[in-house]
């Protein structure tokens, strides 16, 4: 059987997407040395590459399968098929400029404020494609210039034909770029840490994005890497549920059962089973994280002998089931 090729990131997500792999059951070895781990799944064949080429790496077929942030599977324009976000990897990516710029509070701001005084605007960034779709899509540029698209600059490479706003490809420290050597950048953006200590601030948000399960679509339609591909997209999505939910076990007497029962929101209901006690029933049911304090107090009313279980995964097998059909 051929081996269902997966590449996964190097990196800021690199040790969650360890350990949603191994919460998932696989047995990874010698990634600390390599970057072809081995995986406790013969079918398998595991690389790891930066996060950037692995959209590209997926589409053009060299690779099955892989994890990587949504950023950069807008930013490559990758045709590939989305199978699962990922809970975690969660960034936000925003237009800053200068902290003390106190009447520019949003990109027509700036653009209108520079052009005013006959000055262009410079963007740094990593994300070429994604800023340059932003910037034509403001209403104050798409109102200047229309369709005209802004000057990209690369050491490498120039495009575009409008030098009024040009945008800068940054090879990391983007933060440090403005006021020298850009008004303004789009960079990724966590806790807002790093930009206030640079004395910059946010003035937009241009996109959010996390981790992300996605597949070539031709190794979809095979079979065989198929039936793999949806193997390791349910166990994944066993872990992203299970995050979320709560595997609770409570005795109640007969005469509180019912009221108990109705209380409980469950996956698919809850299991009730009599106790060697007479009059007396286990309850046991998942429920979502965040319903837990809301129900705690009938809890504390009508049950006894509380256990509650963070489970590694809850697999509801009827979810990949829509998805592989629907592809």
């Amino acid at each position: 059987m051929a081996k269902v090729r997966f590449v996964i990131p190097k990196g800021s997500l690199e040790s969650e997407t360890y350990r949603i792999l191994e919460n998932a059951g696989y047995v990874l070895t010698g990634q600390d040395r390599t970057y072809r781990p081995s995986v406790n799944d013969p079918e398998i064949d595991l690389k790891i590459m930066r996060p950037q080429e692995i959209p590209t790496l997926v589409a053009d077929g060299t690779h099955d399968i892989g994890i990587t942030g949504e950023d950069w599977v807008r930013e490559t324009g990758a045709d590939v098929i989305y199978l699962l976000r990922l809970d975690y990897g969660r960034i936000r990516m925003v237009l800053a400029v200068p902290e003390n710029w106190a009447t520019i509070n949003s990109l027509s701001d700036l653009l209108e404020k520079f052009w005013s005084e006959g000055k262009n605007v410079r963007i740094s960034t990593e994300y070429l494609n994604t800023a340059t779709d932003y910037v034509r899509n403001n209403k104050t540029y798409a109102k200047t210039f229309g369709n005209n698209v802004p000057l990209v600059v690369t050491p490498w490479l120039r495009k575009g034909d409008n030098p009024r706003v040009t945008i800068l490809l940054s090879f990391g420290a983007t933060e440090a770029k403005p006021p020298e050597n850009a008004e303004a950048i789009i960079d990724i953006s966590q806790t807002g840490t790093t930009l206030e200590q640079n004395d910059l601030k946010v003035v937009e948000t241009v996109s959010e994005s996390e981790a992300v399960l996605i597949a070539n679509k031709d190794a979809l339609r095979d079979p065989a890497k198929a039936e793999k591909i949806y193997d390791v997209l349910t166990l994944l999505q066993g872990v992203v549920e299970g995050r979320g939910k709560l595997h609770i076990f409570v005795n109640v007497e007969a005469k509180n059962l019912e009221p108990l029962v109705r209380s409980l929101p469950a996956l698919k209901g809850p299991t009730v089973s009599p106790l060697s006690r007479e009059g007396w029933y286990s309850v046991n049911t998942v429920i979502d994280r965040r319903d837990f304090l809301k129900i705690l107090p009938v809890l504390r009313k009508l049950a006894q002998g509380l256990v509650v279980h963070e489970p590694r995964q809850i697999i509801t097998l009827e979810e990949t089931s829509k998805k592989e059909s629907s592809y």
